[in-house]
């Protein structure tokens, strides 16, 4: 596994530009400011953008350094970003969010189980009405399908593709 907060530490903009996919689903929200959960938000490589468009962004990963530089960044921009160190499980806050983003950050900690747990526990911060876009793995997919599916929310609207879900709850 990387040692995101040495290559954060090391290397800025480390992981490159927002995917591509992850910005056209975004676009949906260009003319609605909201508020948006980043998990595992790195150095900030979805958050700024995000924040950049008028989005208030609340971003975790547990790299130190990946916080820091997206909070120095964000800063000095005057950006509405909130960087937080913490892990998927340790995860805890009284916010609820109209848009939780993860960006192909579950298949990279978690096995099947554990996945599917973090991602029922950060439903818990979806507010009314709101969505979440997941980015993962095609082999990744049906289980976090089955996951959206338990969770006690109905799902109104449904973009499905082999690798990123984009749901919204009624």
């Amino acid at each position: 596994m990387t040692d995101y907060d040495s290559l954060y530490a090391q290397e800025p903009n480390a992981l490159g530009a927002p995917t591509p996919a992850i910005v056209e689903a975004l676009a949906l929200y260009d003319n609605t400011p909201c508020r948006i959960l980043d998990v595992g938000c790195g150095q900030g490589r979805d958050a700024l953008p995000l924040a950049r468009k008028g989005h208030a962004v609340t971003g975790f990963d547990p790299a130190p350094s990946g916080i820091s530089q997206m909070q120095a960044d964000a800063q000095a921009e005057g950006l509405d970003v909130t960087g937080v160190v913490s892990d998927i499980m340790g995860w805890k806050t009284s916010q609820h969010f109209d848009l939780i983003l993860i960006d192909r950050v579950l298949h990279m900690i978690l096995d099947d189980s554990e996945r599917q747990a973090a991602l029922d526990h950060l439903l818990g911060d979806l507010a009314p009405q709101g969505a979440v876009l997941i980015a993962d793995e095609p082999s990744n997919m049906q289980g976090l399908r089955d996951t959206l599916l338990a969770a006690p929310h109905e799902w109104i609207r449904k973009i499905d593709t082999k690798s990123m879900l984009l749901w919204t709850s009624a």
